[in-house]
């Protein structure tokens, strides 16, 4: 890559920067901002195989019709590719978004609800540049809001307007709200979570296991802020759970360590356990540009092909 290439590569990811995202007016710009910033670097990058075109094409088979390989697309990446069907293509993606009251926390001016509606937002614009049918399901212990899955602009301009006026929920139930939604998909598609996951862990992945079982692709993407993974904390300090409104007065140098291995079980019990049950599992710091939650989701597309 060129210095001039890596400069303006540079420059496209700063904003995807959480903290400048969050300066931008609306969420519609935001997410436009993400993705387009995002597929622009991408067509300069090492994964061209993950262009937006993917929805339109697929790679050659052996006895794939001949006629339809695109040459074009040929020239430009020196790979044979066959022009899909539109049933081939599209899918039903479901966004579900955890708007519990423990979200509200962000040490950066970002908090994971904050960051959970803009990556949301992306998710859903990207997926509508794709013509794919996006859903979107909020909750906290009960399902909060629900729109159905549609491929049109105006849905996708619902679907933002409801992610721009999200409020705090109240106490945490995961699984609840996930065996409803599954109950409710009438068919096979892709289901992303967006969650801090601060519920029972096995409560939690027995409701992804429902959407697997019902066939849909799950992606998870267990948020975490920057505090949340470091303890950064110095002095004795009460700490509450704004959830349920329990106080601990505690000295941070003698439970960091303690707290620290807490978590880290935690998301190796994650990732271990959604793995074997074919979940793919994300980790994201809310300071995490959204590209990587944006190459997850393409990813998942490739492998459904």
């Amino acid at each position: 890559m060129t210095t001039e290439a890596a400069d303006r590569r540079g420059n496209e990811l700063r904003f995807l920067d959480p903290a400048i995202l969050a300066r931008i007016g609306s969420l519609e710009l935001k997410a436009r901002t993400v993705v387009e910033g995002f597929l622009s670097g991408l067509h300069r990058s090492p994964f061209k195989g993950f262009s937006v075109e993917f929805a339109e094409y697929r790679q050659y088979l052996p006895g794939d019709d001949l006629s339809t390989i695109d040459w074009k697309v040929y020239a430009r990446s020196d790979r044979y590719y066959v022009k899909k069907f539109e049933e081939e293509t599209n899918v039903d993606c479901h966004l579900l978004l955890d708007i519990s009251a423990s979200m509200g926390y962000g040490s950066r001016g970002v908090t994971k609800l904050r960051y959970g509606s803009m990556l949301a937002a992306s998710l859903a614009y990207l997926m509508n540049r794709q013509r794919d049918r996006v859903a979107l399901t909020t909750f906290d212990e009960a399902i909060v809001t629900m729109l159905p899955p549609s491929a049109r602009s105006s849905h996708l301009r619902s679907m933002l307007v409801t992610l721009d006026r999200i409020v705090l929920g109240r106490r945490t139930n995961v699984s609840k709200p996930l065996h409803l939604v599954a109950d409710a998909i009438g068919k096979r598609g892709i289901v992303m979570l967006i969650s801090d996951l601060l519920d029972e862990p096995a409560a939690v992945i027995e409701g992804l296991r429902h959407f697997r079982f019902r066939g849909s692709d799950v992606i998870v993407f267990h948020l975490v802020d920057p505090a949340e993974r470091t303890f950064p904390f110095q002095r004795a300090a009460r700490f509450r759970d704004v959830e349920l409104g329990d106080e601990l007065m505690a000295v941070p140098s003698i439970v960091r360590q303690q707290y620290l291995d807490a978590l880290q079980r935690a998301i190796d019990g994650y990732r271990r356990e959604l793995g074997s049950v074919g979940v793919d599992y994300q980790l994201l710091d809310t300071s995490t540009p959204l590209e990587f939650a944006l190459m997850a989701y393409l990813s998942t597309r490739v492998k459904r092909r």
